[in-house]
C-alpha cells in the first residue's frame, strides 16, 4: 500500500470502477434483458431482439467473471513461484507441498521472520487462508496486486 502498512483489517484490494461500477453494470444490464424478454413473450411481439440482448449480456456476464480470473490465477502462479523462492532462500527447503495456492498466497503478507514457522503451522494444520492472515504478526505489504 503506498499509504502506510498493510494489515489484515486493510489487506483487501477493491477497484472501484471494476467492483463497483462494472458488476453494477452488468447486472442492471442482465435484469433489463430478462425483463425485455418476459415482456416480449407476454405481449406476442418479436422474441429474436429479446433474445439476442439477453445473450448480449450474458456473454457480457462471462467476460466480467474472466476478466477478473484470468490474471489471479497468472497472480496466483507467481505468488507461488515468488514465495517458493523465498521460503528456499530462508530455509533452504522448498514449500512443503501440502500447502495451497491459497494458503501461499495468504503466507506472501508474513515477514521473513515468521515466515517459516507460519509455513509449517499452516501445512500440519491445514489452516485455511484467513486463519494464516489472522496469525501474522509482523505484516510485509504486497503493493503489486491485482
Amino acid at each position: 500500500m503506498k499509504n502506510g502498512e498493510q494489515t489484515y483489517a486493510n489487506h483487501r484490494r477493491m477497484h472501484p470502477l471494476f467492483h463497483y461500477v462494472f458488476s453494477l453494470l452488468a447486472l442492471i444490464l442482465l435484469v433489463a434483458s430478462i425483463v425485455e424478454l418476459i415482456r416480449s413473450l407476454q405481449s406476442g411481439d418479436q422474441l429474436l431482439p429479446s433474445f439476442l440482448f439477453l445473450l448480449i449480456s450474458i456473454i457480457v456476464i462471462i467476460v466480467f467473471l474472466l476478466i477478473r480470473t484470468y490474471p489471479l490465477k497468472a497472480q496466483d502462479r507467481a505468488i507461488r513461484a515468488e514465495e517458493n523462492l523465498r521460503h528456499y532462500v530462508l530455509t533452504q527447503k522448498l514449500l512443503d507441498s501440502r500447502l495451497t495456492v491459497g494458503q501461499i498466497a495468504a503466507l506472501r503478507f508474513a515477514s521473513d521472520e515468521e515466515f517459516p514457522a507460519l509455513c509449517q503451522k499452516a501445512a500440519d494444520g491445514q489452516w485455511s487462508s484467513d486463519t494464516i492472515k489472522k496469525s501474522i504478526k509482523s505484516w510485509r505489504n504486497d503493493d503489486y496486486r491485482i
